[in-house]
């Protein structure tokens, strides 16, 4: 992820702390939304859709 944050500040001409803080806050925003229990999906433009199926959950929650 280091070399995708370089080329990006040297492509925008922008500080590497503030292109990073773009880069992992919508994977932090996707993560809450997970933890939060909503099972609606994420999406990520140009990366995919997130999301968490609720019968998936329950099931990989489900003490053995």
């Amino acid at each position: 992820m280091d070399k995708i944050i370089e080329s990006l500040s040297i492509k925008y001409n922008l500080p590497k702390p503030i292109i990073e803080k773009i880069v992992k806050d919508q994977f932090k925003f996707t993560a809450s939304v997970m933890a939060k229990g909503e099972f609606r999906p994420v999406r990520l433009p140009y990366f995919g859709v997130f999301g968490v199926k609720k019968g998936r959950l329950e099931k990989l929650n489900k003490p053995r």
